[in-house]
């Protein structure tokens, strides 16, 4: 059965105008009613990051969940992994979570995710949408759900944070950019509390302005503002904090392929990687591979998202999975990506080891990595076309092991994504060329964008 409404990540659209307080309102009473049909409790947690629709849409999301039955504690400002936290270790059946993530502001979107803190699986995203309509019978009286505000959860999650760095973070200076996103108070304050000397931009949200002005896809913006002010090191939110990107102290780009090989390396060093894995996509960079597998640590790849590396790290037990983006996912301390445990969890290795940040950004070399999408008259069969066939398995012969080729159709145009990494980059713009060239003749392609992947953030 299709889903109407929830796409791969909940329900996102143009506040008021895809996304409207009517629709809002009917995910909540949708949840409620599966809530009480499957006998789950009746309390629900909500919070949103600072985009000027939230309020509007979590008060009728609220109110949709309260018209079914169901008690309802709002956050207010909270970033997603800490809904998440909320959810699995509090006294809630459900986690509600309104947000966009690095989108712009006039975007917006809506989430659930279940008492065990994770995304809901599709069958039940589409139970939820049959739900939603119909002339049901509603609750009155006592049956009502009670709305009210409460941000001891928050307390609790910040105390969860600080509990990540025993050794504490005195003697560090830490830049912060919090994006004007959900993170702009807990982000810092954490920090803070752990004894860091922490500067902070993007602190200052207007509900207009989130991810605007940098963040975790604008890293230019704290490696700038780390240069600046002198810091050891440079950290960036997204949004809703689910993800975090570094820079060192001379302002140079740490992006989750590089956070996972430090963080892996020196829990194998102490002999605490157990397994020797690390869950990858198929965008993570050869060069992050062959630094795993010299300190003796396998990449386990995945398809693009989040929820591919989940499933990866629960099927091979790995202690870390995540993307370039970084979105990093800890297993040990929540089932998904939590900017603030990042964040964390790099400072701590930084602490141990007692090195600064750019020893880490020189210690290995990524491959030169491209990737070229083409725009295509006919998606069709695209695989056995004869010159395509044929570029794709030269490719393959040309580079063996030392580079690769994914191809992959976007789902949602008629464009094919054409990813090519090389050890030398002459060899890879050559193979990503033969490869277009084929698509140009037997696809009628056209390329509609050519970006260098070398040192940038994936998806």
């Amino acid at each position: 059965m299709r889903r109407r409404y929830f796409g791969t990540d909940g329900v996102r659209g143009v506040a008021n105008e895809k996304l409207t307080p009517e629709l809002a309102f009917k995910l909540g009473l949708g949840a409620a009613r599966y809530l009480l049909q499957t006998n789950h409790l009746p309390r629900a947690v909500m919070g949103r990051d600072t985009r000027r629709s939230g309020p509007m849409l979590g008060a009728a999301l609220a109110s949709g969940l309260a018209s079914g039955g169901i008690e309802v504690v709002d956050l207010g400002v909270a970033p997603t992994p800490a809904v998440s936290h909320a959810a699995r270790t509090g006294d809630f059946s459900f986690g509600v979570i309104i947000s966009a993530s690095h989108n712009p502001a006039p975007d917006n979107g809506i989430k659930f995710v279940g008492h065990d803190g994770r995304k809901l699986p599709d069958e039940v995203e589409i139970h939820i949408e049959g739900l939603m309509e119909g002339d049901l019978p509603r609750p009155t009286g006592a049956g009502v759900g009670w709305l009210h505000f409460d941000q001891s959860p928050l307390d609790a999650y910040l105390d969860f944070l600080v509990s990540i760095v025993p050794e504490r973070l005195e003697g560090m200076k830490i830049a912060v950019d919090a994006a004007h996103g959900a993170a702009y108070a807990l982000g810092p304050e954490s920090l803070r509390r752990l004894g860091a000397d922490v500067h902070v931009v993007g602190a200052e949200p207007d509900g207009m302005n989130i991810n605007a002005e940098g963040g975790a896809t604008k890293p230019e913006t704290i490696a700038e503002f780390t240069k600046l002010h002198g810091c050891d090191i440079g950290v960036a939110f997204d949004g809703d904090a689910d993800r975090a990107i570094f820079c060192d102290e001379q302002g140079t780009l740490i992006n989750g392929d590089r956070t996972m090989g430090l963080w892996a390396a020196h829990l194998q060093r102490e002999g605490g990687l157990n397994p020797a894995v690390v869950v990858g996509t198929v965008m993570s960079n050869g060069g992050f591979e062959q630094y795993l597998l010299e300190n003796g640590i396998k990449l386990e790849r995945t398809p693009v998202g989040d929820k591919y590396v989940a499933q990866k790290i629960e099927q091979t037990g790995a202690l870390i999975g995540g993307e370039q983006s970084g979105h990093i996912i800890f297993p040990r301390r929540g089932p998904t990506g939590d900017g603030l445990v990042t964040a964390l969890e790099l400072l701590r290795v930084m602490k141990l080891e007692g090195k600064a940040a750019s020893h880490y950004s020189a210690e290995y070399q990524p491959w030169p990595q491209l990737l070229v999408n083409v725009s295509v008259a006919e998606m069709d069969g695209w695989k056995d076309k004869e010159r395509v066939s044929d570029a794709l398995l030269q490719a393959d012969q040309r580079l063996g092991s030392h580079g690769r080729v994914v191809v992959r159709p976007s789902g949602t145009q008629p464009m094919i994504r054409v990813m090519v990494e090389a050890q030398d980059e002459a060899a890879r713009d050559e193979v990503a060329a033969s490869i277009v060239t084929a698509m140009e003749q037997d696809l009628g392609g056209k390329i509609y964008s050519r970006v260098d992947l070398t040192h940038a953030l994936g998806d």
